[in-house]
């Protein structure tokens, strides 16, 4: 037994002097020494199971076996150089021969103390180390012979760290990791705090070192967390916050914005989170609030979508409580270290979805006179097309806006947001970010409810130059922090275009009427905008002046005024101007200088068809004369008092005639062209827009017109049957006629004596289209100049006494063909002489008894043909005023020559006459028919060519 444990201690002092020599010739530098060493006292010390010296002898044999494999080292700062030169062996080349093993050396070649005394041969045969696979299984071999020895816990982790540095060179992540793994659970007994700290460190540079970004940061946490241990009586809170920021890559974390705008998130958003959280808390403990705001606000704004409700409220109350005391800024914060952290605007609080930028309104929107704005177009390019213009324009289409803004003018910009947030956001000092032109932002304060959904807000400013402007943003103040929100860091944004042009001021034009404001809103098919609608209520033929204010509300002189109306289509016919202003008096009080005031008349007359095709009376007694009524179109077409005889007997008196009119309605627009200051000068204009809604109610309607033939051939009766539609008393007078009372509902005739009209001396227009005029449109134009002329010679007024208003009233839509040429004068004018008095009237021309008497018959051809020649008869007769008439008068009448008188062919515009001469016999009164001879009237003209005057003469004896 004795003999025996001689010989087992014998053995365990050899291998533990050959490990230590080993590990003298490893200092030394003699590789090929230690590894022959290491070998022999692995050999000895594994026969009598010394365990921990047989660890130590294999992590020895490791050591120098990675030496060999590894000469630049395992630290990872000079693993690429390579030793060069004779420092190398000659077996180096093979140290990487996959399956190479080592030559043992015979342990029965050892001299009795163990040391073969000829080493030199014992080198010369190793001719190889360690595998790079088998250095793993060594170390794990010598780690699990440390892992029996509860004191060999610090060489059993060096062990393991010298492992994972050789794993890292040879990639085998995995295995590593099991190292570490193994590293983690060492228990080391009575570590101090900093040794605490220190080894997680380790460990976190370890898992960095294999790829294990995760678990690095994890362990870098925890040695952040060791910092500031309870037990520390002075924790390190800027150890623990520098700690902390190295594991924010290991989470995915950065601590700009702008990489969470990158696509999804990444990461595991709530241990994110709770780091953010930790980075709030210590740095709040480092007296940093500045640092504490940044990261809260960092948390708020990239982590919102994770948060739960009652954490969205938590947060944003501990973020005001932090910014009530430093409010947040848009400045980069530099840490002492050097590293920089940049400002984390609020751009999902709200969220914006949609940026227009809005025009102007209407009334304020800027036109360009067309005559420079097409030289501004022609200065740019002589070509009609350019590649190089188009390719800009291609470029420029997203962002530049076809309308412009006025310097001094408020500017309006739109944007759609949207409230995330489960309880009610106020945004205070909400503001546009632009640049290019000096802009004066007005702040904006809203309050947006809890998950509002999209939510319109205007933003708007006020250019202060002229140029061009981009819109690049926008700023917010929420929960204490200042955001500016640019638009190109926005996601999911829709935006018409951020850049638009700023041109000079112009003077701002209000205008205020002296009607009330309508609830008709005029749509007009040009697509005006319009800024104002008055409306005014007339009776058909009343006229009313409309005052309108003109008043400078801006800041420039207003320089030209324009004033242009347009009638809106409508299926009345309009006779007459329905607007009549005159503008030489509102331009003499011109330049308008801002804060002045101005005034313009307009007239406006409501001028509709007068006819009624219904008959509302029954026929009128014509004295035996016939009279000619023709049914009459109009719009107004409503059935009206009925006749006598189809009248019911118990129609109540007190019954509204009124009831059969229906209001028109007219529509025209007035459009107020102005300009002045220095946007007049670039050749810009504004446009204002009145809309005007009239509506007309019916005054009186013409039921029938006719004609009576007078005394006199150029002269006739015009017969009308007045209605009065309105529920008031009504007089309706004509020229040089006596007014005719109406009552309510009531219809009368009036005649008026006219003189007929030359029509052939109104000229004929040519039409809009010129000599290619429409016949039709020729003949509808002729006939409303015919209705013209006469209305205008008729002078028709009517007048409400109890209202006190008035109006005219026309025939221009009720005159006939017929009718019409009752009233023309005959091409052909007839005229008759009686010693050279003209006989034309009711008069009778007076003559002695027994003297020739001169009569002259004459012919005026106002025809654009040539008429005659024509043969007359002169037949007298005598009227007894009781329907006989005597024309047997030879012993009475005597003419002085032939009774027949001839007139030679008349070209157009001549005349001719001829003379005859008649002599009395008697006294008394005569009249003379003046007819043609069959075959000398020419069947082509129509009779009305020839009617010839009545001629009258008296007889007298001769005076005493």
């Amino acid at each position: 037994v004795l003999l025996g444990l001689k010989r087992h201690y014998k053995k365990r002092c050899q291998g533990r002097m050959r490990k230590h020599v080993g590990d003298l010739c490893l200092q030394a530098g003699m590789l090929q020494d230690s590894l022959v060493h290491y070998h022999m006292s692995v050999e000895l010390l594994r026969s009598v199971n010394d365990f921990l010296w047989l660890g130590a002898a294999l992590e020895g044999l490791c050591s120098a076996s990675v030496i060999y494999h590894y000469p630049g080292g395992t630290g990872g700062k000079s693993r690429a150089l390579r030793l060069q030169g004779s420092s190398l062996p000659a077996e180096a080349a093979n140290r990487h021969r996959p399956g190479a093993q080592e030559v043992l050396i015979d342990p029965g070649a050892l001299t009795t103390n163990g040391i073969n005394p000829d080493t030199s041969a014992e080198i010369g045969r190793a001719k190889n180390c360690l595998s790079p696979e088998d250095i793993i299984d060594k170390y794990k071999e010598a780690i699990s012979y440390y892992s029996k020895y509860k004191n060999a816990g610090v060489i059993e982790l060096e062990a393991c760290v010298k492992a994972v540095r050789v794993l890292a060179i040879q990639k085998r992540s995995m295995e590593a990791s099991e190292f570490l793994q193994n590293a983690v659970y060492i228990n080391l007994r009575q570590l101090s705090e900093e040794e605490k700290i220190q080894r997680y460190s380790i460990l976190s540079e370890l898992y960095q070192l294999i790829g294990f970004h995760r678990k690095s940061a994890f362990f870098k946490r925890v040695a952040a967390m060791q910092c500031v241990a309870p037990s520390i009586a002075e924790p390190g809170w800027r150890a623990c916050y520098k700690l902390l920021l190295e594991t924010l890559p290991g989470y995915s974390l950065s601590l700009d914005p702008k990489d969470f705008n990158k696509g999804t998130h990444r990461g595991w958003a709530a241990v994110q989170m709770r780091l953010l959280h930790e980075l709030v808390y210590a740095s709040r403990r480092m007296g940093n609030p500045a640092l504490s705001v940044r990261h809260l606000s960092f948390l708020l704004q990239t982590m919102l979508d994770f948060l739960s409700d009652q954490e969205k409220k938590d947060v944003t109350q501990s973020l005001e409580n932090y910014t009530s005391k430093c409010p947040g800024t848009m400045e980069l914060l530099t840490l002492p270290d050097g590293l920089t952290l940049p400002p984390v605007p609020f751009t999902k609080l709200p969220i914006v979805k949609h940026v227009k930028l809005l025009s102007l309104p209407a009334s304020l929107r800027p036109h360009k006179m067309k005559s420079l704005l097409g030289q501004n177009v022609s200065a740019k390019s002589p070509f009609i097309y350019s590649p190089i213009i188009a390719h800009n324009r291609g470029e420029e289409k997203n962002k530049k806006i076809d309308f412009q803004w006025v310097q001094g003018d408020v500017c309006e910009v739109q944007l759609m947001v949207y409230n995330p947030m489960p309880f009610e956001l106020r945004v205070e000092n909400m503001g546009l970010l632009t640049s290019g032109v000096e802009f004066e932002a007005l702040p904006a304060a809203l309050s947006l409810p809890a998950e509002s959904g999209l939510y319109p807000v205007t933003l708007v400013g006020v250019p202060q130059t002229t140029g061009t402007i981009t819109v690049n943003g926008y700023r917010t103040t929420v929960f204490g922090v200042f955001s500016d929100c640019l638009l190109d860091n926005l996601l999911g944004v829709k935006t018409s275009g951020s850049t638009v042009e700023v041109i000079p001021a112009l003077p701002r034009l209000q205008i205020s009427t002296s009607l009330p404001r309508s609830a008709h809103s005029l749509q007009p098919s040009s697509g005006d905008e319009i800024s104002t609608n008055v409306s005014v209520q007339l009776y058909n033929g009343e006229t009313q002046q409309l005052i309108i204010t003109l008043e400078n509300i801006g800041m420039e002189p207003l320089e030209t005024l324009e004033v242009t109306s347009k009638i809106l289509p409508t299926k009345e016919k309009l006779y007459g101007d329905f607007l009549n202003w005159k503008l030489e008096e509102t331009l003499a009080q011109f330049p308008l200088q801002p804060g002045k005031v101005a005034t313009l008349a307009i007239s406006i007359k409501a001028k509709l068809d007068f006819s009624c095709q219904e008959n509302l009376l029954q026929d009128l007694s014509d004295d035996g004369i016939s009279v000619s009524g023709f049914p009459l179109s109009s719009p107004f077409r409503q059935v009206v008092r009925p006749r006598v005889e189809n009248r019911p007997a118990t129609a109540p008196e007190g019954s509204k005639v009124g009831d059969l009119s229906h209001l028109k309605t007219l529509e025209a627009v007035l459009n107020f062209k102005y300009s002045g200051g220095p946007g007049h000068v670039e050749g810009y204009y504004r446009n204002l827009s009145l809309g005007l809604h009239v509506e007309v109610e019916p005054s009186v309607f013409f039921t029938r017109v006719s004609t009576l033939p007078a005394t006199s051939t150029r002269q006739c009766h015009l017969l009308l049957d007045v209605f009065n539609s309105t529920e008031h008393e009504l007089t309706v007078s004509a020229r040089r006629n006596e007014e005719l009372i109406l009552h309510a509902g009531e219809c009368q005739r009036m005649a008026i004596q006219v003189d007929k009209f030359n029509f052939e001396s109104i000229p004929e227009s040519l039409g809009e289209n010129g000599q290619f005029a429409n016949p039709k449109q020729l003949e509808e134009e002729r006939q409303e100049a015919r209705g013209l002329e006469i209305n205008s010679k008729l002078d028709i007024h009517w007048r409400i006494p109890s209202l006190k208003r008035s109006g005219e009233a026309s025939v221009e839509g009720l005159l006939n063909q017929l009718v019409l040429e009752h009233l023309q004068l005959a091409p052909l004018q007839w005229d008759v002489l009686v010693d050279g008095q003209l006989c034309d009237c009711d008069a009778a021309a007076a003559c002695p008894v027994g003297d020739p008497v001169r009569l002259e018959v004459r012919l005026t051809n106002r025809s654009p043909r040539c008429v005659g020649p024509f043969a007359l008869t002169v037949v007298p007769f005598q009227d007894h005023q009781n329907g006989v008439r005597n024309y047997d008068l030879q012993d009475t009448v005597s003419f002085v020559g032939s009774s027949t008188f001839h007139l030679e062919a008349v070209q157009p515009s001549g005349q001719s006459a001829c003379l005859g001469a008649l002599l009395f016999l008697y006294t008394g009164d005569f009249f003379l028919h003046i007819r043609f001879q069959e075959g000398s009237r020419s069947k082509e003209l129509p009779p009305s060519w020839f009617c010839l005057p009545s001629v009258h003469v008296r007889a007298l004896g001769a005076q005493a």
